[in-house]
């Protein structure tokens, strides 16, 4: 009888270690993570199976903790960072915010810029004459005489 309440004790104190509440460098490596798109159960899958080597993230989140002062401010400022480098196609790491931390309130993402096209041939809108031109493939600007609702708007990458 006492091997089987001792048995319910330890899977008491197992269950408390799960709920264990995350410790501050936890918070900032998952939070890397999440504004990588992974979430909590693919983080710990791909460290079961060693894709992920989640101590290797440990120190430099300690250190950007340090130089943040508070977890909250360390996420924010990954998250501007993440932000920032997907706009521009690049890849970051949590070494990255080092680098970047004294321009932080300077950095934006990139801006979507959107361009007008009417039947595949780009346009152009000239101030003086407030009229629309289209270009064409020969390089002659054609006085736009359609509706607006035809010109289609294409986001240039």
């Amino acid at each position: 009888m006492k091997k089987t309440v001792k048995r319910k004790m330890k899977s008491e104190k197992q269950k408390k270690k799960e709920k264990k509440e995350e410790t501050a460098i936890q918070k900032i490596v998952n939070h890397y993570f999440y504004t990588k798109g992974l979430s909590l159960e693919k983080i710990k899958k791909d460290a079961k199976k060693k894709k992920i080597i989640y101590s290797r993230f440990t120190r430099p989140a300690k250190q950007l903790l340090e130089l943040a002062g508070s977890v909250q401010k360390a996420k924010n400022a990954i998250t501007k960072v993440a932000q920032w480098a997907k706009s521009r196609k690049l890849d970051y790491a949590i070494e990255t915010v080092f680098k970047k931390w004294l321009e932080l309130d300077r950095l934006k993402p990139k801006e979507i810029v959107k361009k007008p096209y009417y039947r595949g041939n780009s346009m152009i809108w000239s101030e003086t004459k407030k009229k629309w031109y289209v270009i064409d493939k020969d390089g002659t600007w054609l006085e736009f005489a359609d509706k607006e609702s035809e010109i289609k708007w294409k986001i240039i990458k």
